[in-house]
């Protein structure tokens, strides 16, 4: 295990509520392709904050890398709707893009 995510998984223990550090803590378990572990931390992060609107795109490509991509195409239509709700032009054009990109059909 990393001393990066022995920090995190300390951060968490100490603080459940840390939505950074459970997002940080995910990301850092996809980056050693610990898909599974990453998907649950999302997961969780999704129940505990569904208004952290930047975990929509890492979930969705955790799911497809997984093979679940009708639970893909659903995080990405997710995540566009809240990136409207929020105004956030920017991640509302990527998770578009990603979801097009997954279903090959442009979306409205």
């Amino acid at each position: 295990m990393s001393d990066k995510i022995a920090t995190l998984e300390q951060f968490l223990k100490d603080d459940p509520a840390d939505t950074f550090s459970r997002y940080a803590l995910a990301l850092e378990y996809a980056k050693i392709e610990d898909v599974s572990k990453a998907l649950f931390l999302l997961g969780q992060l999704k129940t505990i904050d569904p208004g952290y609107l930047a975990l929509y795109y890492q979930l969705g490509k955790l799911q497809q890398i997984a093979g679940l991509t009708d639970e893909a195409a659903e995080t990405y239509r997710e995540g566009i709707l809240l990136a409207l709700k929020q105004n956030n032009r920017h991640t509302h054009a990527e998770l578009k893009f990603a979801l097009e990109d997954l279903t090959g059909q442009e979306e409205d």
